[in-house]
Order: C-alpha cells, then structure tokens, then sequence
C-alpha cells in the first residue's frame, strides 16, 4: 500500500517494510524523498555500507532519495536540528518561570477613591444642584506623585531634607526671625510673583538655607512647581570640572538645568573667592535667569553693600588704609560686582535676618 504526504517542499512515499529496504538507521524501511538532508549518497563511485539505500541526485535542484522515518522527516520539515525542541521547550520553560515569577512580586498598583485612577476627579462649579455645570481638575494622587518626583529631581541635600516653613525655629531667642518667615510663607503664597524672587541676606547660622529650602518644598508638594537647588560653590566646582577631557560633559549640561528650572535657589552666593572666571559665570546665570523671567532664591552672608575702593599700588601694606581695609567686612559688591548687584536688587526681594549662630547655641549644647 503507497501513501504519499506533502510537506512543503518535501515528498514523503511510504510503503510497506522489506528485507531489502530495512537498515539500522530506518528500521520500518519507509524510503522518502527530500531536497536537502544530511549524508546522502554522492554516486555510485562512493561506497556505501551493506544494508544501506541510496540514490545518487542526478542534478542539484533534483531531490535525493533516502531512507528517513516520519518522525525525521517532520523535523526535516520544520528545519530544527535534532534536541533542538526540548532545548527550546527549556528556555521557554524558563521564560514562563520568570514571566510568572515577576507578576507574583509585583504588587497591584491601588487605585485612587476619588478619580478611579483616571487622574481627572470631577468638581462642580456655577449655581448650587445645577447637574450641567460639571468640570474636571488634576486629582491628588496626581499632584502627590508629581511631587514626589519633583523633590528627588530639586537637589536638596540630605542634611535639610527636614527643613520646612512648618519647623523653622522662631520663638524665644529666635524671635527676631519671625519676619524673615513670615516674608517667606508670604512669597509661596503669592507665587508666582511676576519676575521677583528673593535675596536673603544674614550673618551666620540664621536659618538662611533651612528658609530656601522650606520655600521650595511648599513650591513642589502644594503647587507642583519644578524647583532646583544648587550650592554655589559645588556649581563653581561641577562647571570646572567640566572642563577636565576625562569627563564625558560640558559646561553647557550643567548649565542647563540650572538655566531651564522654575525656581533656583542658589545657595551661599559670594562664597567663593572672585575671580574674572567667577564674576563671568555669576553673570551668566543671573543674567539669563532674568531674561527668562524666571525665579532665584539666593542667600548669602555678605551685607548688602556697593564694592569698596580698590587700595591702590602706592599704599604700603603697613599703612593704616591698608589694615583698615583688610579688618572690614566684605561686602556683596565686593563679592560679585557692583553691577550684578544691582541686577539682583532689580530681580529679588530683599529678606534680612539678624540673629545668633544657631549652630553654635544649639547644635553644640547637644555634644555636651
């Protein structure tokens, strides 16, 4: 009895076993034709084992005959080497197991009561019971995660990740500061201010940084503003290492963040002995800031005061200009230049706390 089978390219004939056509290698002796197939025989001038048939191919394109099983024929036709099903059946054994394993140790995301994890929660507006007059705003949940993200992306350092309007110290002692906070919640409130931010300027140990970034936070949790802080001696240090070949940036990717954010809070201005290099980089950023029309917060210890005059090269050093020049205190112009600070006066409100070291009266009672 002949069956044939069509397996894409390939011709299958069955026939009954004979003692002629039954070899080791295809016991049933089912002969079946193929086009490709491994260790056909290449002519009668090559000789073959006892037991064995072969058909030499008369041509390439011809299909060469010889003795396979059905099941060596499908894996002919499905083009996969021998182990290769259960080596595949394995990784993909495998990728289930992680697949499955990932959902279990996924937790299900909760969904907001109020927007239903739309994002969008409905609000009423116009005259009271009117079934019309329906409007959507941003949910909380929203507003809370986009806060969360905000206040990883604003750079406070950890050690005033605890500062906040809520927990600035203005009592007893400290009640001389209770206009600079009240200057401060004054200023969230009313954000956003058209082109004003703020200078705050205090001796040392006032509260000036715990200020900044309490400002900022309410900015990011309460209104969702992008907020940014940045030491100006680290900025000074990041733009200059920028020029190193090693370093895979540039100026202007540090810049750039510090350009582009909503509020900058620029923390310890002046810090940083002035060089043409400094002056040069201050302007840049004040300068470009103003033009945006976008916010600074800046604190610094210097008072606010124009630059001093400059001792010429005819006054010796023992002269009493000289130590008198050396003992007052620097002044802000001194730090950054008459002219940028005039461009700060025109840009900022100006905040100014007086008042002892809380440092050295509290932070270093607890060592004792």
């Amino acid at each position: 009895m002949l069956a044939l089978a069509g397996l894409g390219n390939l011709t299958a004939k069955y026939c009954a076993p004979s003692a002629r056509n039954v070899n080791c290698e295809n016991p049933l002796g089912k002969p079946v034709s193929h086009s490709l197939g491994p260790n056909w025989g290449k002519g009668s001038g090559i000789s073959q084992p006892s037991g064995m048939v072969f058909r030499s191919p008369p041509q390439a394109s011809v299909p060469v005959h010889r003795m396979y099983t059905g099941r060596q024929v499908l894996r002919l036709a499905h083009r996969v080497p021998l182990g290769a099903k259960s080596k595949q059946r394995e990784i993909a054994g495998m990728k289930l197991e992680e697949t499955q394993g990932m959902k279990v140790m996924k937790a299900p995301a909760a969904v907001c009561p109020l927007c239903e994890g739309t994002g969008w929660k409905t609000v009423t507006g116009g005259a009271a019971g009117s079934k019309n007059d329906r409007r959507v705003t941003r949910c909380d949940c929203q507003l809370r995660a986009r806060g969360e993200t905000l206040l990883t992306a604003a750079r406070i350092p950890r050690r005033y990740e605890h500062c906040e309007l809520s927990n600035f110290d203005f009592d007893g002692p400290y009640r001389c500061l209770a206009p600079a906070r009240m200057a401060a919640c004054k200023f969230v409130e009313e954000y956003p201010i058209e082109n004003a931010g703020l200078l705050v300027i205090g001796t040392i140990g006032v509260g000036k940084t715990h200020l900044a970034v309490g400002m900022i936070k309410e900015l990011i949790v309460g209104k969702g503003i992008a907020c940014l802080f940045y030491d100006y001696r680290e900025l000074l240090k990041e733009i200059q290492n920028s020029y190193n070949a090693s370093v895979k940036t540039t100026e202007l990717d540090v810049l750039r963040p510090v350009f582009e954010t909503e509020v900058l809070v620029l923390d310890e201005l002046g810090a940083v002995r002035p060089t043409e290099w400094v002056w040069d980089t201050v302007s840049l950023i004040l300068n470009t800031r103003y033009n945006d029309n976008r916010t600074t917060i800046i604190t610094t210890n210097y008072p606010n005061l124009p630059e001093r005059d400059r001792l010429g090269s005819h006054v010796s050093s023992q002269s009493k200009e000289a130590a008198k020049y050396a003992a007052e205190r620097e002044t802000l112009g001194d730090r950054i230049g008459d002219r940028m600070r005039s461009r700060l006066l025109e840009m900022c409100r100006i905040v100014t706390m007086e008042g002892a070291d809380y440092r050295e009266r509290v932070k270093s009672a607890s060592f004792r």
